[in-house]
């Protein structure tokens, strides 16, 4: 499993749970960051298969984030996470372009179905 995913969370905390989890069902290849704007940063220039990214986040938010990667790459593949009672913020995140949405705090198991069904 070399797909190459990029954690995105201005907690460290939720970055280390996040990649943990990950880890643990063979995924190696994980870079991170902690805002929209390290995210839009980090994917240029490691071009990953997949962005796991928070919504809610200073200097620049995950939708933010969003908007840019997708500019940078139409294909980006991008799931979002964030706290319960922000439908709003995800219905936008899905018009814009995000695959899915899980709500934090997330199940390991969720994560993993989402991530082994966008990367295959």
């Amino acid at each position: 499993m070399d797909k190459k995913i990029l954690v995105v969370d201005d907690a460290v905390f939720m970055r280390t749970t996040v990649q943990n989890t990950l880890k643990k069902a063979g995924y190696t290849n994980l870079v991170e960051a902690g805002n929209g704007a390290q995210a839009v940063e980090q994917f240029g220039k490691e071009h990953p298969d997949l962005v796991v990214m928070d919504i809610t986040m200073p200097e620049m938010d995950g939708l933010q984030a969003l908007k840019a990667i997708k500019e940078q790459d139409p294909d980006a593949k991008v799931v979002m996470c964030s706290a319960m009672g922000q439908e709003a913020m995800v219905v936008e995140a899905i018009q814009l372009g995000a695959l899915d949405f899980i709500v934090k705090p997330f199940k390991p198991d969720r994560l993993l179905k989402t991530v082994s069904t966008i990367l295959g």
